[in-house]
């Protein structure tokens, strides 16, 4: 059984962007594993495995525009269906 079922990705952009805050705050405040957060200050990517996914997109979103969204369900893809 997957932990935590949900492959989260996007992109996030703004202004004075830290891939380290963000990292930290996620990490402390989405239950969830396999954070990356890499970019610059102006366009960070995020790939995060979550059961809540809108949490990502509700905290990213406050962050700049967030774009080229992917909520992939890990447990659907192992299963042999569609994600």
């Amino acid at each position: 059984m997957i932990e935590y079922r949900y492959d989260t990705q996007l992109l996030i952009e703004g202004e004075d962007l830290s891939e380290d805050e963000i990292h930290d705050y996620i990490m402390e405040h989405i239950p969830g594993d396999c954070l990356l957060a890499v970019g610059d200050e102006e366009l960070i990517k995020i790939h995060f495995h979550t059961n809540i996914p809108w949490k990502v997109l509700e905290y990213c979103a406050s962050l700049g525009e967030i774009h080229d969204i992917v909520i992939e369900d890990m447990d659907r893809q192992a299963r042999g269906l569609q994600g």
